[in-house]
């Protein structure tokens, strides 16, 4: 909003909006971006860093269980036909939401670490996120760390770094 654009949030608090639901928002507001913020989880607790996906029909095992744990919370299944859809949906905004990845990605590894130590470089990756399927509009979802690693999981807490994420991914944005 500072730099001048209109922003939608679909929550701003720890109210639960269905995934799909998220999507059709961003669809009905005709939005020109849409940002999944989100924050991951492992098994190991040594784990972390930051990563950011584009929708794909990924063959990826990590990103096959990410996309599923994340998915978990939706009553929708995603069947053959859905996959297919979800190809033909993003076919045109395909590159726009690469490049929009790969610069969130870089600013937020490059404005994070020049404040916070142990900040990892996860990537752009693709997977099948619902949260994403459906976008009408170049569209990204952003792991911004985990919350099962106990430092990062404190970082996540800090007002401080929450606004730092913003700040990278409003930065990438402009």
């Amino acid at each position: 909003e500072a730099q001048g654009l209109e922003v939608v949030l679909t929550r701003d608090d720890d109210t639960f909006i269905a995934l799909d639901e998220r999507t059709r928002i961003a669809n009905r507001q005709h939005g020109d971006l849409f940002i999944s913020i989100h924050c991951n989880a492992a098994p190991s607790k040594t784990l972390r860093g930051i990563e950011t996906y584009t929708l794909n029909t990924s063959s990826n095992r990590y990103s096959v269980r990410l996309a599923a744990r994340e998915n978990a919370t939706t009553e929708r299944g995603i069947n053959d036909l859905q996959y297919i859809l979800a190809d033909l949906a993003t076919k045109a905004n395909t590159g726009e939401s690469q490049r929009l990845a790969e610069r969130v990605q870089k600013s937020l590894i490059r404005g994070l670490s020049a404040d916070y130590k142990g900040i990892r470089d996860l990537g752009t990756k693709e997977a099948l996120f619902v949260v994403l399927l459906g976008a009408k509009m170049p569209s990204i979802l952003v792991e911004t760390s985990f919350l099962s690693n106990p430092e990062d999981e404190q970082r996540l807490a800090s007002p401080e770094y929450q606004q730092s994420l913003a700040d990278q991914i409003a930065e990438a944005v402009d």
